[in-house]
């Protein structure tokens, strides 16, 4: 959890917006790291210390920090994140706008699947995306040449993003009433787990190329997410992967989510991923004004 591993302390930039600095309320935002060094010297001397190594109330260790302090400090940053998400949701419903949070460790091929995805639903349904990477906007520009506008979000040295970070990057994107918005969080499988950026799902990406078992590894993201993706399944006869287990591992951890199989790079299993998406969007326009003229849509097409 990230009041432990130390991230949050780089500026935030969100692309596009000169001079702005992301400040974390006293440098902190919660996620600032109270180490005091007071009452012992920096000799790393352990004869005093607790190692628990997140075998306490917090789940989680760091040096100096007794597990109350670091239980107080997590709902002080996870209560602020959820007011800021409770706003961004409220404005994705009053737009009809379906938010989908995307998450997965580094190299799962998220961004191909984006650029796939907004290329399939060019002319059908209006997109945009929000990119949160640490350093460079390569992927927001690989998202705009593939049609949708993006916005990149550099979190400096965060690992995630928070729902700070996304609304004020949404004050910069010009979302469309019933569009869609991808979030790409930062490649990380632990922090983006816990942070709620007002998304309508999370979507968790797994590769085949990285091993069945990381659903049991990070329970915490795959319970978090009403979806899982297997990716890149077109590599599965070069691989020892076995499918059936990481499906029944992910289920291990929430027997609830939903798994698809699919290839970005081959097109193949794609129809289904458009599918869900728009049953989603037809679920997050229930109650909208918007959710007539999906009726006639729906109509036209059948």
């Amino acid at each position: 959890m990230c009041s432990v591993c130390g991230c949050g302390e780089g500026e935030v930039r969100v692309e596009g917006k000169a001079g702005h600095h992301h400040h974390h309320e006293g440098g902190r935002h919660g996620h600032g790291h109270d180490h005091d060094h007071a009452g012992h010297d920096h000799g790393h001397h352990h004869d005093d210390h607790l190692h628990d190594y997140g075998s306490g109330s917090a789940g989680a260790h760091a040096p100096g920090m007794s597990q109350a302090r670091l239980v107080r400090l997590e709902k002080d940053i996870l209560s602020k994140n959820s007011q800021y998400a409770a706003e961004n949701r409220k404005l994705f419903a009053a737009r009809g706008v379906l938010a989908l949070n995307l998450v997965s460790s580094p190299g799962s091929g998220k961004t191909t699947l984006l650029c796939r995805t907004i290329e399939a639903l060019k002319g059908k349904l209006p997109a945009a995306v929000i990119e949160g990477d640490q350093q460079t906007s390569n992927d927001a520009e690989r998202i705009r040449a593939s049609g949708a506008p993006a916005i990149q979000i550099n979190t400096g040295k965060g690992c995630h993003l928070d729902a700070h970070m996304v609304g004020h990057a949404v004050e910069h994107l010009d979302l469309a009433e019933g569009s869609l918005l991808f979030i790409e969080n930062v490649g990380n499988l632990v922090c983006p787990a816990g942070f709620d950026l007002g998304e309508a799902h999370k979507v968790v990406i797994l590769s085949v190329t990285e091993g069945e078992d990381k659903p049991l590894k990070y329970p915490d993201m795959f319970h978090a997410a009403d979806l899982m993706i297997l990716n890149k399944t077109d590599l599965l006869p070069h691989l020892d992967f076995d499918l059936e287990a990481c499906i029944a591992n992910a289920r291990k951890v929430n027997p609830r989510i939903k798994v698809l199989q699919l290839s970005a790079r081959t097109g193949e299993g794609m129809a289904d991923w458009t599918a869900w998406i728009v049953a989603a969007r037809a679920m997050a326009l229930a109650g909208h004004p918007l959710a007539g003229e999906l009726r006639t849509e729906l109509k036209g097409a059948a």
